[in-house]
């Protein structure tokens, strides 16, 4: 798959489907559903220029610390965390790129989603100043966050649909503008749903992209996911969500057992290292 992939035999997109189905993600497992990346950072312009380098984000980076100005703060986080009972390695970041949470978020407008949703909120929708309601607001709030690094999920590529309320489900108002959760408010550049999936997919196989994807691999999929290098990377997430970290069947406390299952369920999982 490598091979063909670098030598333009098949696209980054199924590529990037490819190393998730490898690494364990399934479109049957919302805790372990496949990752995609944030690939652009320009979701202001009337027009997008996949020509200009500065509309894409930097793959090198999570996307934690994609704005410069968050790095310091994670990188305090980690420096300063203590377990008073040794047992919870440092991290940078107490959330994950992937939980099912996150995939139940970017998909609310389509079902089975939408019933999921309800239940995870106890029978309602979740307040709608949380709901997904604007990809530029959204990708802004990762840029002001820290604790936000939610990546992005396959259906940003192919599947124009999540992006509109055609059940017409009531999501609630937001608190300051007052304006009604709709379909989802789109970059200017885009036109419809369907330019946005458009324009986003041509994003992903830009030259761009292409010279620049194995760097955001490596550290979703490979060697600076865990140890040294991620340290070095500000790519630490927290112990549960890694492949072996915990071991369940040596828990002989059933209640205790089923508090850390349902942890690493919420908590998101990292992808088993390729």
């Amino acid at each position: 798959v490598f091979q063909k992939w670098v030598n333009r035999e098949i696209s980054n997109f199924d590529y990037l489907i490819q190393l998730n189905t490898m690494a364990g993600r399934t479109y049957n497992d919302l805790a372990q559903y496949p990752v995609f990346p944030w690939i652009l950072r320009d979701y202001t312009s009337e027009e997008l220029d996949l020509n200009n380098p500065a509309v894409f984000r930097d793959l090198s980076k999570p996307i934690g610390v994609v704005n410069e100005k968050n790095a310091k703060t994670v990188k305090e986080k980690y420096e300063n965390f203590e377990d008073p009972l040794g047992m919870i390695d440092k991290f940078h970041y107490g959330t994950h790129y992937s939980n099912a949470a996150g995939v139940m978020h970017y998909l609310i407008r389509v079902e089975p989603f939408t019933t999921l949703h309800i239940q995870l909120q106890s029978g309602r929708f979740d307040c709608a100043d949380r709901q997904f309601h604007s990809i530029p607001a959204t990708w802004q709030a990762l840029m002001d966050n820290p604790n936000d690094v939610k990546e992005l999920i396959p259906e940003f590529f192919y599947f124009p649909e999540f992006l509109e309320n055609q059940n017409g489900f009531n999501l609630g108002q937001l608190q300051m503008s007052k304006e009604m959760v709709n379909d989802v408010v789109l970059p200017k550049w885009a036109h419809s749903p369907e330019d946005f999936i458009y324009k986003h997919r041509k994003a992903l196989e830009s030259e761009y992209v292409s010279a620049h994807l194995h760097e955001w691999i490596d550290l979703i999929f490979g060697y600076k996911q865990r140890g040294p290098a991620a340290v070095e990377a500000l790519n630490v997430f927290y112990y549960c969500t890694y492949e072996g970290a915990v071991d369940l069947d040596a828990l002989t406390d059933e209640k205790e057992r089923k508090a850390l299952e349902g942890m690493i369920n919420n908590f998101g999982q990292t992808p088993c290292q390729l």
